[in-house]
């Protein structure tokens, strides 16, 4: 085990959890970003709007998986779900997740 896995778990394993129960993936790029290209099916808030949009994604009532484009903003998304008790992880940027999805 390496010592990034050994400090923040297997990421992998915990995208493959939260997809088998049925996770949301909520990428908070900008518009721009999101429509140059983005993993299909995935829910597009920016990060200026996550807060505000934090009780309607609770409702959602599934796990999320926050992506952007190298997982600073989707790191910030997460921990502000979080505090809104929401179950959430940072999928980090949405192409490296996108192969995770894949494999």
């Amino acid at each position: 085990m390496g010592l990034l896995s050994f400090l923040f778990g297997d990421k992998t394993k915990k995208i493959k959890d939260f997809q088998e129960r049925d996770a949301i993936i909520v990428d908070v790029r900008s518009k721009a970003e999101y429509d140059s290209g983005a993993i299909p099916g995935s829910k597009h808030i920016p990060l200026q709007q996550i807060t505000s949009k934090a009780a309607q994604i609770k409702k959602w009532d599934k796990p999320i998986i926050t992506c952007c484009a190298s997982g600073m903003r989707s790191g910030s998304a997460a921990a502000i779900l979080r505090k809104h008790n929401i179950e959430v992880m940072n999928g980090g940027g949405w192409h490296s997740l996108y192969k995770k999805l894949d494999s």
